[in-house]
């Protein structure tokens, strides 16, 4: 990943500025040109977006934007079958593991810099935080032979912590400002904290992300040593012994050992907002704010919640969760005319970056977003910022969902079956070893 150093605020801002100026006022009087945009299902950003294209006709009078949005996960099959078909929208975003398929089979366009207002790669990735534009740069020209061109802007970046409700930690005699800093702490907060009746839930004390497990349960194990890949990339589900002591811990935390959580249950941070004595604690991002804002306005104007960083491993070393990216990437099979056109729109919805906070609590992780003092404002922002200290962008390659399919199937195994954590360890080392030596 292409680490660049961070210009100041000002330099920053001045680019977004002449940026939304270049894009939004200035008219094409050319041929019309039809822009199909996809996206996945956000009512808060769907509403602020179409004014945002609204906006851009208004000011290119040759231009058409079609917005379309579909649930999150129909569109993840959509593009990939319109690309196949000769079909695929202009424009469109998908998380960044699901967006990589598409993107190494060179399918997207790079973005025009000098049209956006920049000098060079160089500045736009300066005007973004360190690495950020890394998962989408060709750097060394290795995958496309276009050496240090860039492929997406990024809508959002993403890290997870944990949410915890204080009130229900202290009704069980804990005390939230003596917070689980541990995943042994997190065990025991939750065995004060459930409650069942008979073998049946119905209070957790926290609960996994089932399903995100390359982004929030992966870190688990890089800190007791082991890796997802190896720096080489040739070799998968890296350390046994970590591995094995993480399936572990799941097995003890399923139905079959302390019976405090299960994947088959609701999801834990969508009981949380509802402050109704079902979840403890939970792994989310900061736009969790918004939606408990939104959920209920009481539970988040009290002093009832709280923001802690993602726990370590007693003696684990101190690795945070995994980022992840929704990045706007820009179609390479419409005509060039076209995609430079895409990607003036695309900028000129990601100047916007405080209205994304605002009104949807995304962030875009840019200096001006991040230096500003709306997100400074935000509860808890500099829990997420300081996580991100010890945190890496989440593993993502042509296959990466695959592996984190065989991820999912292991940590099933182990905490709802007899199998042991190292039979489930041998089964995904095999099984994602041959996904990785399929692709070579």
């Amino acid at each position: 990943m292409k680490v660049t150093k961070k210009v100041s605020l000002v330099l920053a801002a001045l680019a977004v500025a002449a940026l939304c100026v270049s894009c939004a006022k200035k008219a094409d009087d050319g041929a019309p040109i039809v822009l199909n945009l996809w996206t996945h299902e956000d009512p808060n950003r769907q509403k602020m977006e179409e004014q945002f294209a609204a906006e851009y006709m208004a000011g290119h009078p040759n231009v058409t934007i079609n917005y379309s949005v579909y649930p999150s996960t129909k569109i993840q099959d959509l593009i990939p079958a319109a690309y196949a078909a000769n079909n695929a929208p202009s424009i469109w975003n998908l998380e960044l593991q699901k967006a990589y398929p598409i993107f190494m089979q060179g399918l997207c366009a790079p973005v025009p810099v000098t049209e956006l207002g920049f000098k060079n790669e160089a500045e736009l990735e300066a005007a973004y935080l360190p690495g950020m534009l890394g998962p989408v740069t060709d750097s060394d020209g290795s995958w496309f032979g276009k050496k240090g061109k860039i492929y997406g802007l990024p809508l959002e970046m993403v890290n997870f912590c944990v949410y915890i409700n204080k009130r229900m930690f202290r009704e069980a005699g804990l005390d939230p400002d003596n917070y689980p800093k541990t995943w042994e702490d997190v065990m025991a907060a939750s065995e004060k904290i459930v409650k069942r009746d008979g073998d049946i839930i119905t209070r957790r004390g926290f609960d996994f992300r089932y399903g995100d497990y390359l982004i929030s349960w992966a870190p688990m194990v890089e800190q007791l040593g082991g890796k997802v890949v190896s720096d080489d990339g040739a070799e998968v589900i890296v350390g046994e012994a970590a591995w094995v002591k993480a399936l572990a811990f799941m097995k003890e935390w399923g139905p079959n050992g302390k019976n405090l959580g299960a994947p088959a249950m609701t999801a834990a941070r969508r009981l949380f907002d509802n402050d109704k004595d079902e979840v403890a604690m939970h792994l989310s991002g900061l736009y969790q704010e918004a939606r408990m804002r939104a959920a209920n306005e009481a539970f988040y104007n009290s002093d009832d919640w709280a923001v802690i960083p993602y726990p370590v491993f007693a003696g684990g070393e101190p690795i945070s969760n995994n980022y992840y990216f929704q990045y706007y990437m820009v179609n390479s099979q419409i005509p060039e005319r076209e995609q430079v056109e895409a990607w003036k729109f695309v900028s000129y919805m990601l100047s916007h970056g405080n209205d994304y906070l605002k009104n949807v609590a995304l962030t875009q992780p840019s200096t001006t977003v991040f230096e500003g003092d709306l997100f400074k404002s935000m509860p808890y922002s500099e829990v997420f910022v300081n996580d991100l200290k010890n945190a890496h962008v989440v593993y993502h390659s042509g296959f990466s969902w695959r592996i984190n399919e065989l991820i999912q199937n292991a940590i099933v195994e182990v905490m709802t079956t007899s199998t042991t954590p190292r039979e489930a360890y041998t089964a995904l080392k095999r099984e994602a070893q041959a996904v990785v030596d399929e692709n070579k």
